[in-house]
This record gives C-alpha cells, sequence and structure tokens, in this order.
C-alpha cells in the first residue's frame, strides 16, 4: 500500500514523465559543466564591474556542482516511475533558476539557456503532476463507491 502511493503508472512514465526525466538530466548535466568551469578555471569567468551580486566563483561553482547533481538524480528517479521525483524535481529546478539568474554577470547566455531549459523542466513536471491527478480521480472515485 505504501509503495503504490509513491509510483507512477507505467502509462503515464511513457510520455511526459519521460520527457520531463530527460530534462533533468540534461538541466543537471548543463549546470554540472558550468560548475567546472567555475571551480577549475574561475578566471574564465569575468564579471562586469560593480555588479550587485558578487561572489567567490569557486564556491558558487560548488554550489552549481551539487545543484546539478541533484537534478541529475531526480531525473534518474523519475525515469524509474518515482512519484515524489515530480515535486522534488520543481522545487530543485526552481533553485536552479534562481542560482543561474544570479550567474547572469559571468556567463549570460550559458545562464540563460539553463534558466530556459529549468522552465521547461518545470512546465513538463507541473503537467504531468496535473496528468496524473487527473488519471488518479477516477481510481479513487471507483474505490470510494465500492
Amino acid at each position: 500500500m505504501a509503495t503504490s502511493d509513491h509510483q507512477m503508472s507505467p502509462a503515464w512514465a511513457s510520455d511526459i514523465g519521460f520527457v520531463a526525466g530527460v530534462l533533468l538530466i540534461v538541466g543537471g548535466g548543463f549546470q554540472i559543466i558550468q560548475a567546472l568551469a567555475a571551480i577549475v578555471n574561475d578566471e574564465y569567468l569575468v564579471v562586469a564591474p560593480n555588479y550587485i551580486y558578487t561572489f567567490d566563483l569557486t564556491t558558487w561553482g560548488w554550489i552549481h556542482l551539487l545543484v546539478g547533481l541533484a537534478l541529475v538524480a531526480i531525473g534518474i528517479c523519475l525515469l524509474l516511475n518515482q512519484g515524489w521525483a515530480l515535486i522534488a524535481g520543481i522545487v530543485v529546478a526552481a533553485i536552479s533558476a534562481l542560482i543561474n539568474f544570479t550567474w547572469l554577470p559571468y556567463s549570460p547566455l550559458w545562464a540563460i539557456l539553463v534558466i530556459a531549459v529549468d522552465v521547461l523542466i518545470i512546465w513538463a513536471l507541473a503537467s504531468a503532476r496535473a496528468h496524473t491527478r487527473a488519471a488518479r480521480a477516477p481510481q479513487r472515485a471507483n474505490t470510494t463507491a465500492v
């Protein structure tokens, strides 16, 4: 009983869930590449003078690396039909979009690309969650009628 509450139906996982899982893995990969650029060679990244957001790039790279690894792990769990990964993916993708907004002065085009992928992830996961709720509604009606 407890496992059925946290798993998605196999039919659902083949469409929106699969796309969302792949997007999570791709978005996480982008974050990891971005993090490695900041950790390995932070002299490559240049910031405009007097920008309001100034951070140590190596520390910021580690933050991006952790978020990227979380996105990849959640994407894999989503592909393995773990229902909790829907909400976790939305939360971590939103965090990723926010930290990439502050990353704009360091690498604007890359940050905009990652923010766009994060928005696609949030849309796909929100659509998947709505689709899952709609699919479960008739099942709940049938169990209460019995």
